[in-house]
């Protein structure tokens, strides 16, 4: 759903009548484009139900509009126009796009829209539709939102396509928002959307997804990166054209029908080798890569790839670790290519990627594009098998939303490998799957007697990480139970789904006593063992249900001598006036200080510090002039994050109801401990020279300072107190002026 302002708010209608006829105009046009990009999907009547629909939105959108100032239905309109043609999805997905805000924000029901399309549409509008309201407060109102979405996944994937189209026309108008709501919805972008695009074989929208949350979340590095691919554009070009011409020659040579050019990598992914790697952006090699896409028959697609690789590689040497092969392992997305790296002219190293046309389509049109193609051959594959896995994790989902997310997460959005059963049968896990994933992944009985395994014969632990190609034989015992620590072995949530499940089972065998020794004393006292007795049982002792209750009072974390207080009505217990035991258990959930939300806009760090308690966070040491943001948390109060922190994308993408914004004040007396690494050419005296610039030449204090050499090369990890970021920008400027310097970073420090 986008932000809305409604009529009230909006300057005087004067401003508005003036633009009202150029609006309309523009609504129309907007809505001329979808029917046009829809015309070869129309069937007898799809018009006009198309007509109702973009009708029923924009009437009852009517009086709102964006924060752009633009009337709200260009929003509905937009996101239909992105389901038509980026994602490649029909007039029924057009007309929930449409409708997709309505039964939140406006008038209509979802009965309205049953009535009026049907209970297809009606469901898909429902699954768009934001819960209102969470009533645990415990719970984060965007996880349980993205929960629902997700559960409707394996019963129609419009929705998660819809909702996919939402995010990015909201990405793409983002500049509108304030800033903390910017860096709230990019988090959430880049935290779930953009894998989610990923895995729904959306490699466009998801690259997009990424640069555009980056440019919010991290505005210099992308500044940085683009304008630098600006610059080198003219360049890259040449190179491209170079490298090409010859293979251009041997495939016309081989009379392949075919396309080749060189495509940019994302802003996205270029700073992530940077970080990854620890290298400047001069030094990225692969800043775009050659596509080469065949228009080949189905039948001789395959072939047709490994004889263009062939060719690539006769032409070019191919670096041998770099080969990926999704031709005879398509990811479970879908996607099918070649990717090799060979080197180029200039000692340049070159991602080449070889693909058909019909992999191409799937590659950028994914899901939709799937299901297009397999109506023609009628065949089960990995996407199918990969829904089926959803379906049987999402049967009974009972976590939290965020318990929820981060399974779903770990367990379906990540990248995958390819294990095989002793009788070679493939099994696709996600990254960082153990034995003991796979054991569940065998059958949830072998999961839980799992006692080891065997990788290539070779006997491990239930813990062992798998890696793809591995033959995996699980080793099982009857006398073996899962334990609670056999939760920090697995990734996948059918794994953690099932050890929860017999944990709960050995916990209701445990809790059968209790329930029998509490029975027995109630009774004792002439009470009766009754629902209303066990509730008040379970809230005076601060606990969720029942089950809790049997169980602490079978494994004695519950003294039942208290109930001597207890007075008893008839029949009926009803608890003293006296504060409650708090068992081990249980916690304060109360934070230091409360923020009142319309105070916590004007707070500053700094000259008013002493104003509002807050505390550093340990994870990402800000510093003045960092871009921050304070975060409430439970118990501790409010913690300051760099916006660039390890922690923070996950923190405002499930918990973006608890940020704060924050800005700092200059204050020359108070000083922050930062860390710089540095590596460079061991050479005499180099430590002198840093140590000249850090004490003599800017008088920082130095709180530590370490310095390994080997082989003509040192490594050093420098902790210095300065005042704000510009102190530490000029220090790092003039640390790498040095001669013989190599790199001077930022990092972060513990206490």
């Amino acid at each position: 759903m986008d932000e809305v302002q409604s009529s009230n708010m909006e300057p005087a209608a004067a401003k508005y009548t003036l633009n009202e006829e150029q609006e309309k105009k523009d609504i129309i046009r907007h809505y001329r484009a979808l029917l046009k990009g829809l015309r070869p999907k129309l069937k007898k009547g799809d018009k006009e139900l198309l007509r109702t629909a973009f009708e029923m939105s924009a009437n009852a959108h009517k009086t709102m509009r964006r924060k752009s100032g633009e009337p709200y239905i260009i929003h509905p309109l937009a996101v239909a126009m992105i389901c038509v043609e980026e994602i490649g999805l029909g007039v029924r997905s057009t007309i929930c796009a449409l409708l997709h805000d309505t039964v939140e924000d406006t008038d209509i029901s979802l009965e309205d829209v049953e009535m009026e399309f049907g209970i297809e549409i009606a469901k898909i509008v429902d699954g768009l539709t934001k819960i209102s309201g969470v009533i645990d407060t415990n719970t984060s109102q965007q996880a349980e939102n993205f929960k629902k979405i997700l559960l409707t996944l394996t019963d129609d994937p419009r929705v998660i396509l819809i909702k996919l189209a939402d995010r990015l026309h909201n990405m793409r108008t983002l500049e509108h928002m304030k800033r903390e709501k910017q860096l709230k919805i990019a988090s959430e972008t880049v935290w779930v959307y953009a894998p989610l695009a990923h895995r729904m074989g959306l490699y466009n929208i998801k690259t997009e997804l990424e640069d555009l949350s980056m440019k919010y979340m991290e505005p210099e590095a992308y500044k940085d990166i683009a304008k630098k691919l600006a610059e080198t554009k003219r360049e890259r070009t040449r190179y491209i054209n170079e490298f090409v011409r010859p293979l251009k020659e041997k495939l016309q040579g081989s009379d392949f029908d075919f396309e080749i050019y060189g495509r940019p990598k994302s802003i996205h992914s270029i700073w992530n080798k940077i970080k990854k790697k620890a290298v400047a952006f001069e030094e990225v090699y692969d800043l775009f890569a050659i596509r080469v896409i065949l228009n080949s028959s189905p039948e001789k697609e395959k072939e047709d790839c490994w004889k263009v690789y062939s060719m690539v590689t006769d032409e070019y040497n191919p670096s041998p670790e770099r080969l990926r092969d999704w031709l005879s392992n398509p990811k479970s997305n879908g996607y099918e290519a070649l990717h090799t790296t060979v080197m180029g002219p200039q000692g340049k190293w070159v991602e080449v990627q070889i693909r058909s046309k019909r992999m191409n389509e799937i590659a950028e049109k994914g899901l939709a594009a799937h299901y297009k193609y397999k109506e023609e051959t009628n065949s089960e594959d990995r996407f199918d098998k990969w829904f089926g896995q959803i379906r049987e994790v999402l049967g009974s989902p009972d976590s939290d939303g965020i318990d929820f997310l981060q399974d779903f997460k770990t367990s379906f959005l990540a990248e995958e490998i390819y294990v095989y059963t002793p009788k070679g049968e493939v099994k696709m896990l996600p990254t960082g799957s153990t034995a003991l994933d796979f054991a569940f992944a065998i059958h949830s009985a072998i999961g839980t007697k799992c006692i080891g395994a065997k990788v290539h014969h070779k006997l491990v632990p239930i813990g062992h990480k798998l890696r793809s190609g591995d033959q995996i034989e699980i080793i099982t015992s009857n006398k073996q139970k899962p334990s609670e620590d056999w939760l920090n072995m697995v990734v996948t949530a059918k794994a953690k789904n099932k050890i929860k499940d017999s944990l709960r089972e050995e916990k209701r065998k445990i809790a059968e006593d209790g329930k029998y020794v509490l029975q027995r004393r109630l009774e004792g006292m002439g009470a009766a063992y009754s629902n209303h007795n066990i509730e008040e049982l379970v809230h005076f002792y601060k606990l969720t249900s029942s089950l809790d209750l049997h169980y602490r009072i079978a494994t004695k974390f519950i003294d039942l001598k208290e109930l001597k207080d207890f007075q008893v009505l008839g029949d009926k217990i009803e608890i003293p006036r006296l504060k409650p035991v708090l068992t081990e258990h249980t916690t304060d959930q109360t934070p230091q200080q409360k923020f009142d939300k319309k105070d916590s806009e004007l707070i500053i760090f700094g000259e008013s510090s002493d104003k509002i308690m807050y505390n550093l966070a340990k994870c990402c040491h800000p510093i003045p002039g960092d871009d921050v943001f304070g975060f409430v948390s439970t118990g501790k109060g409010l913690i300051i994050h760099r916006t660039s922190c390890p922690n923070a994308t996950q923190l405002l993408a499930n918990y973006g109801h608890r940020v704060v914004k924050t800005k700092w004040a200059k204050n020359k007396e108070i000083s922050f401990l930062t860390g710089l690494s540095i590596v460079g050419i061991d050479d005499v005296g180099v430590i002198n020279k840093i140590t000249n610039i850090i004490s003599g030449d800017l008088r920082i204090n130095i709180a530590g300072l370490s310095i390994d050499s080997k082989e003509g090369l040192f490594e050093g990890t420098i902790k210095v107190f300065v005042h704000d970021k510009e102190e530490l920008e000029e220090l790092v400027y003039r640390l790498k002026s040095l001669s013989g310097i190599q790199t001077v970073d930022r990092f972060e420090t513990e206490n």
